[in-house]
């Protein structure tokens, strides 16, 4: 039995890794600006966060910290070098370095110091989740026509198969870069938000907007997918049948 430090671990990716780590039989120490033992906010770190990291075995960083994310991703390695900590786990998005999103290009600057930490890492990047297609879709919902990105496509990927994928890897020696993770299906905003409209008994006109930019002609381009690694299984119809279902239920 190993133990693990999962930063996020409260997080919509960050829950269910603690969940496979702890099934798999390892100890699972959760770090979290609000969850004691380890309430740490890495943008400030601290003797708490050397704390976290003492005797660990492996350091998942799921913590999605939007503001100040190199100077978070700095203390968290600062303090696993200091403690010798052998292996760092890092979840990246597919495309930080094709597409030039701010948020992305934050993701890339994390991988390289992390590549550069001179402790064992690996970094998995995965395409976008169902729950964050989902969020936006609702967010697009909200007036009475939904405007789309025109020709932008997305693989979304199922939050608890990333999870699944992250826990293997902090268990086995580090490997650097991993293979990229995608979802089963690429499929244009449109038919997703088709998809969501029929899961949630919505109606909604639908108008594709072409917009200008780098940013949208990378995404247009397909520069954040995985064609190559479409390794999900769980759809996003299936998982808007049971999200919808469940909320039905209730």
């Amino acid at each position: 039995m190993s133990t693990m430090l999962v930063t996020g671990g409260t997080g919509t990716l960050g829950r269910p890794v603690c969940e496979k780590l702890r099934a798999d039989g390892h100890e699972v120490r959760v770090l979290s600006r609000h969850s004691p033992p380890y309430a740490v906010d890495l943008r400030e770190g601290g003797p708490l966060l050397d704390r976290a990291v003492d005797g660990v075995d492996a350091v998942v960083h799921c913590a999605n910290v939007l503001r100040r994310d190199e100077a978070s991703t700095r203390n968290l390695i600062e303090a696993a070098r200091r403690a010798g900590v052998p292996h760092l786990v890092y979840i990246s998005i597919v495309g930080v370095d094709r597409v030039p999103l701010g948020y992305y290009k934050a993701k890339l600057a994390a991988e390289r110091m992390f590549e550069r930490s001179g402790l064992g890492w690996t970094v998995l990047r995965a395409t976008q989740f169902h729950d964050l297609i989902l969020q936006l879709l609702q967010g697009l919902a909200k007036p009475p026509v939904m405007l789309l990105p025109k020709g932008v496509p997305d693989q979304p990927l199922e939050v608890t198969e990333a999870a699944a994928r992250l826990a293997e890897l902090a268990a086995g020696p580090p490997v650097g870069r991993a293979a990229d993770m995608g979802g089963p299906e690429i499929l244009t905003f449109a038919e997703l938000a088709r998809a969501y409209l029929a899961a949630a008994g919505r109606q909604r006109r639908l108008v594709e907007v072409p917009l200008p930019g780098r940013v949208y002609r990378g995404l247009r381009h397909g520069g954040h997918l995985a064609p190559e690694h479409t390794v999900g299984r769980v759809t996003f119809e299936e998982f808007l049948a049971r999200r919808f279902g469940a909320d039905s239920a209730s």
